[in-house]
């Protein structure tokens, strides 16, 4: 068989939510001590980073775009498909009944994508409709909902009552927290 047609299909391996990383690597760990690794192409487990902010402190926190899987490039052998489904933490290949179904190129494409560029921006945690209460700042222990999000510059715009009136007002991430 020609080396270059490589026989390698993505396939989404179901994990108890929480242990998606663990999973990766016992993968690894595991396809590398049988030496299969010309078997096992790339495992993904797809994040994004999310900026949070509490205590007027922010912070970049990864959060799991898809929580309870993991992709995973491989040869579908009986071998490679014993190793994943004898992983701890796995719990099942996604298909029907007991057959692994991959995903369409367009599906691999439109994850790598947003894992992309997209992981590489933080996310605001913020979004428009979102009840807030602003923690710091002249408007402190005002609440407001929230009618614009700037993720660049990290601000938002939230409508305050102030003397009875709706008053625009651009705030920090910093300075709100959730309702």
């Amino acid at each position: 068989m020609d080396k270059q047609w490589s026989t390698k299909q993505w396939y989404v391996v179901h994990t108890l939510t929480g242990k998606e990383n663990k999973v990766k690597t016992s993968i690894e760990k595991v396809v590398s001590a049988r030496d299969l690794t010309h078997l096992l192409g790339r495992i993904l487990v797809p994040t994004e980073t999310e900026i949070r902010s509490a205590a007027g402190k922010r912070r970049e926190v990864q959060r799991k775009l898809y929580p309870g899987y993991v992709l995973v490039q491989l040869e579908l052998t009986d071998e490679m498909r014993n190793v994943i489904q004898q992983t701890a933490g796995v719990t099942h290949f996604v298909g029907s009944g007991s057959n692994p179904i991959p995903l369409k190129a367009s599906e691999v494409r439109e994850v790598l994508d947003t894992i992309g560029e997209e992981s590489a921006r933080p996310k605001a945690i913020w979004s428009v409709d979102q009840s807030v209460r602003v923690i710091e700042g002249p408007f402190a222990e005002f609440s407001g909902k929230i009618v614009e999000v700037n993720a660049e510059k990290e601000i938002v715009k939230v409508l305050i009552s102030i003397f009875g009136r709706e008053t625009p007002v651009e705030l920090d991430f910093t300075q709100l927290e959730k309702l």
